[in-house]
């Protein structure tokens, strides 16, 4: 019997991450002393005050049964909180909190939650592949909006002709953002949702990096604009601000007509996510004060370090004032993929081609400061022998 994959799958691209570890793994096995700046996965540890918590409730025999639900209580108490002093938005922990096994999920999964088959869903570009693939999963038509340099990397909604506005049930969008570093502020944040409102769109703002952030003021949450929760619900998770990558846990926060579809979603697909590891969040948040200033500080370093290296070798590359990543352009004449071609060849660095994040980011690629400062020292070092300008 031969085993033809749907056409849900067949028209998806391969997964950048997971080609991007192919390549790496075959220049390792090839004797490279490989730098990899490709993939956004932390490389700083949990914090050991996180870990205590995630070990105590993981020998509590209460926390060994499925985790069913919206989350635990006091996870979501403790999100409430949070949310409340960092953003100075009220949130009903009982109603407007859904406990996500990271944020990925909640995402992938949205469409499914909000979108009927044929309905369009507004992508940013370059982005985030997940907005993507759960948009093809749900059988919803992906229409794509550059996000340009000259821009601010923000899109142009006013580009968007009727017809489509008539067809367009949810908007993906993303700040600060991923690949470009890009970040908005509370005026941007006014007209998004009142061109929402007189379209009738759902937003969804995928706030991964809310506290990766290196100037002015803190990154604020799309709820905080009045009117917000009409048309908006937010993705927060923990992989970035507290290195908790490997534990898999986030958070939506809305009000209740737009968390109770996405609740229904998951309750039909998953059993909830680790009770310990709600402990362990739940402590995280409690302790974020403390812990988030040290963290951000070591990446403002390696930025710092990072970017006047290539600076000196002659990239345009500018400093970005949050996440953890570089939005790079390619030297004049090449494309992202052959430069992160001969990137790894030559010099033994894995960086994300921007081509992999959709055609607006041909010309750009991404590097990563999930690696010790010594070692993007250096990246710098052998890029520079090679000479590229």
């Amino acid at each position: 019997m031969i085993i033809t994959p749907p056409e849900r799958l067949q028209v998806l691209p391969p997964y950048l991450f997971v080609e991007i570890d192919h390549k790496k793994r075959m220049a390792l096995e090839q004797g490279v002393d490989v730098i990899d700046l490709g993939v956004g996965d932390p490389d700083l540890p949990t914090p050991e005050i996180i870990l205590k918590a995630l070990r105590v409730a993981a020998g509590t025999p209460e926390n060994h049964f499925y985790p069913l639900g919206r989350g635990r209580r006091d996870f979501r108490l403790a999100v409430s909180e949070w949310f409340g002093k960092r953003f100075q938005v009220n949130i009903d922990p009982e109603q407007e909190v859904l406990c996500l096994i990271g944020s990925k999920e909640g995402i992938g999964h949205a469409p499914l939650a909000y979108v009927n088959p044929g309905e369009i869903v507004l992508i940013p570009e370059p982005a985030y592949p997940v907005y993507y693939s759960g948009t093809v999963f749900a059988g919803a038509e992906p229409m794509r909006l550059p996000l340009r340099r000259e821009n601010n990397f923000r899109p142009d909604l006013q580009a968007l002709s009727s017809s489509v506005l008539g067809r367009t049930k949810l908007l993906f969008l993303n700040y600060p953002n991923n690949p470009t570093a890009a970040v908005a502020d509370l005026e941007f944040f006014e007209e998004l949702i009142a061109w929402c409102q007189k379209h009738e769109i759902i937003l969804v703002h995928d706030m991964a990096y809310s506290e990766i952030y290196f100037e002015g003021e803190p990154p604020p949450s799309v709820l905080q604009i009045p009117g917000a929760r009409e048309v908006a619900i937010e993705m927060h998770s923990f992989s970035k601000s507290f290195s908790m990558a490997g534990w898999r846990i986030g958070f939506a926060v809305g009000r209740r007509e737009l968390i109770e579809p996405l609740a229904r979603i998951k309750g039909n697909l998953d059993s909830g996510t680790v009770s310990a590891v709600q402990v362990a969040a739940k402590t995280a948040l409690k302790h974020a004060e403390d812990i988030i200033p040290g963290l951000v500080e070591i990446y403002r370093h390696r930025r710092d370090v990072f970017v006047a290296g290539l600076q000196d070798v002659g990239f345009k590359v500018d400093p970005p004032k949050a996440t953890f990543y570089v939005w790079c352009p390619v030297p004049e004449k090449m494309d992202s993929t052959s430069f992160a071609t001969q990137l790894l060849e030559k010099a033994g660095v894995v960086a994300a081609p921007g081509i992999g994040f959709g055609s607006a980011g041909e010309g750009f690629i991404r590097f990563s400061l999930t690696s010790p400062e010594e070692r993007l020292m250096q990246a710098v070092d052998r890029i520079k022998t090679v000479g590229w300008k």
